[in-house]
């Protein structure tokens, strides 16, 4: 019996001690409240993307377009080539009517891929005087340059070069020969961005 009534008065002492121990000044500690999590204000979603207007740094996405983390939509390059081809007669710079077509289409794709510009080309046949040649090459760019502006090119997109009869692409010296290395050539790639569609469950998988 009293060893019954020592462990109770042992037990009330511990108890006491916890208490005491625990309501102490230095252990007590400053009360913080819970934060609260900003709630963006505009939660609507104006291209019905799935992104709300206050993430979205895209908000004309395209219908259906495979988004990334800030909803605008991913892009597929493909290249578009266009190149320019011009015949001049034997000491000229004359630009044919039938060419016209040509440089009005290469007016129409630069216009298509403002970041893009072009070189034309000039070249002479081997014919006459070499210095003549460097400067009639020139010449037949500058006319096709001219063209070009006319047609809505800015200038700053253009440039020229002349190579006189040094490059040759017809090495006779007959007068087909001559005909085709009197002439202005340029090439052009754009690059057109395509979207790159969300996958569904009717996407088709190629095999």
């Amino acid at each position: 019996m009293k060893n019954i009534l020592l462990l109770t008065a042992l037990s009330v002492s511990v108890a006491s001690f916890l208490v005491s121990a625990t309501t102490k000044e230095e252990d007590q500690y400053a009360y913080i409240d819970t934060p609260v999590k900003e709630q963006p204000s505009d939660l609507l979603d104006d291209d019905s993307d799935g992104v709300i207007n206050a993430r979205d740094l895209c908000t004309t996405t395209p219908e259906g377009s495979e988004l990334d983390n800030d909803g605008c939509e991913y892009f597929i390059d493909s290249a578009q080539t266009l190149g320019l081809r011009i015949l001049f007669t034997n000491n000229s710079y004359f630009i044919n009517p039938v060419f016209k077509t040509q440089i009005s289409n290469m007016a129409s794709f630069l216009d298509e891929f403002p970041e893009t510009s072009i070189e034309l080309q000039g070249f002479a046949s081997k014919v006459g005087q070499a210095d003549k040649n460097l400067i009639l090459s020139e010449n037949r760019a500058n006319a096709v340059r001219s063209e070009l502006l006319k047609n809505g090119v800015e200038e700053n997109r253009v440039t020229i070069v002349g190579f006189g009869d040094t490059v040759l692409d017809e090495k006779g010296s007959d007068e087909f020969s001559h005909a085709m290395n009197r002439k202005v050539v340029a090439t052009v790639i754009g690059y057109k961005g395509e979207v790159k569609k969300e996958w569904t469950i009717f996407t088709k998988i190629g095999k």
